[in-house]
């Protein structure tokens, strides 16, 4: 098979000549080998199939907690930065204030009615986006508790969702300032 004798080398002489018997044990042990080589494939070709069975039985893989950490933290920013539906109630509100206001009012009215009715317009749904990121990111939190107690959650989808609701706490906190008017409140006309 893949090994030498000395009859095959050409060096036959005393000491390094090999006799039959030696030979034949050399060819079974590499016959034997090869047989053991072949059963460890097929052991490792049935095994590589088992767990592919097992992880298809094991149930849910918590990529519905994933997206739910990651809405969650994404709801956060939003209510931070501002969303597209806050501008357009701020500008819509901005509209119906100069509508309502007319050119005969108080410069206190028109500012309120113009632009303070718009600052709280956006505080408004800054607000709410800041809460449905708390709900959601306690909800991805809490989930574990309720649906699978055994199964643990994964590190980055509590890291995500503490994320979330923290980015949740401090745009409701700033919403709620922007409305009182304790954070950058009307300048005063008058």
């Amino acid at each position: 098979m893949g090994t030498k004798t000395a009859d095959e080398t050409g060096a036959e002489t005393g000491a390094e000549a090999t006799t039959d018997e030696q030979k034949v044990s050399v060819a079974t042990t590499d016959e034997v080998t090869e047989a053991e080589a072949v059963a460890a494939d097929e052991i490792d070709d049935e095994s590589a199939d088992e767990p592919v069975e097992a992880v298809q039985k094991e149930g849910p893989t918590g990529v519905g907690q994933g997206a739910g950490a990651v809405v969650s933290a994404a709801l956060g920013l939003v209510s931070l930065t501002g969303s597209w539906i806050g501008t357009v109630a701020a500008a819509r509100e901005t509209l119906v204030g100069q509508l309502e206001t007319s050119s005969s009012a108080s410069v206190a009215k028109q500012v309120k009615e113009v632009y303070g009715d718009a600052w709280q317009t956006t505080a408004v749904w800054g607000g709410v986006f800041a809460l449905f990121a708390l709900v959601v990111g306690v909800a991805v939190l809490a989930r574990p508790a309720f649906g699978a107690p055994g199964r643990p959650q994964a590190g980055w989808i509590k890291s995500v969702a503490w994320g979330g609701v923290a980015l949740g706490v401090v745009g409701l906190l700033l919403a709620v300032l922007k409305y009182t008017g304790v954070l950058l409140d009307l300048p005063s006309a008058g």
